[in-house]
């Protein structure tokens, strides 16, 4: 990974709920937010007397000095940080990790054989398959072609902020770097043991201050469908819509398939972007052919 010494801070419950009441404001939650405060969000104390706990409790979990809240706390305290149901999720998963260690299936690198026989055999739409760390484990021909501007091109999150074709390739780089910035926090809330995923945030954290900074705000989502906004080089402007799909049995990999618009000028540019080429070498080969 580059730097393998290097790890990011890890998804703690007391990290979560200090950084999520930074992000809320007194007046979200009826509270007076004219006079002079000393904190970004909410205080303690105005979490404590919302959740309807002791503020001497609440102080104790975000010091990480109580890991065991009951559900129902858990619960009184998401509906006071204003959590939606996906950080709601990553909330439970935190506090569980706390108490004990929590099983994930075992990570596979390998995408089998009759996936990637459906990969290749989609000629006019990109597909390709993501680890648990949002490594590329697999493309297709047309993905292939789509990432083709990429320097670096074995990972999504290392694309998007270590690679400066990316702020071409996303029209909308911030929203892009968000997105993956917190499905890679719901990650950590589901597997906060695993080393490679904490040498992927200790690197992206050294090498990128937005990186850095949109860690610090715990946002957490996973990869669902949407509008992809893109621009490639060769053909130009490409609005896709984009599905993601859980691969059963493979611990934690997904397929990733983008679809323009039947008739649209986006699908007439995939067709262009797979006819220019008839082979592409995989994202990121170029670079490590000039390094060696």
């Amino acid at each position: 990974m580059g730097t393998e010494e290097a790890t990011g801070p890890p998804a703690t419950l007391e990290r979560f709920l200090r950084a999520r009441r930074d992000r809320v404001r007194p007046e979200d939650v009826g509270l007076p937010g004219s006079e002079r405060r000393r904190v970004p969000g909410l205080r303690r104390e105005e979490v404590a007397v919302l959740a309807g706990v002791s503020t001497d409790y609440y102080m104790r979990l975000e010091q990480g000095r109580e890991r065991h809240p009951s559900p129902q706390v858990l619960d009184a305290l998401a509906r006071a940080l204003l959590l939606d149901e996906e950080a709601v999720g990553h909330l439970r998963r935190l506090a569980l990790a706390g108490g004990r260690r929590s099983r994930v299936p075992r990570r596979s690198d390998r995408v089998g054989p009759h996936l990637l026989r459906l990969l290749d055999r989609w000629n006019d739409t990109p597909a390709f398959v993501l680890g648990a760390t949002l490594d590329v484990l697999a493309r297709n021909r047309l993905a292939r072609a789509l990432h083709s501007g990429f320097a670096v091109g074995d990972n999504m999150a290392r694309m998007t902020f270590l690679d400066p074709a990316a702020r071409m390739f996303h029209r909308d780089w911030g929203g892009a770097a968000a997105a993956v910035v917190a499905e890679l926090h719901k990650t950590a809330g589901v597997r906060p043991d695993d080393a490679r995923l904490g040498a992927l945030i200790g690197e992206l954290s050294l090498k990128s201050t937005e990186f850095s900074v949109l860690w610090s705000h715990h946002e957490v989502r996973g990869k669902r469908g949407g509008a992809k906004a893109l621009h490639h080089a060769a053909v130009g402007d490409l609005d896709l819509h984009y599905e993601s799909f859980t691969v059963n049995d493979s611990g934690g990999q997904q397929l990733v398939v983008y679809q323009a618009e039947p008739g649209s000028a986006s699908e007439e540019a995939l067709v262009l972007l797979g006819s220019l080429h008839t082979v592409y070498p995989e994202p990121g080969t170029r670079a490590r052919s000039e390094r060696t």
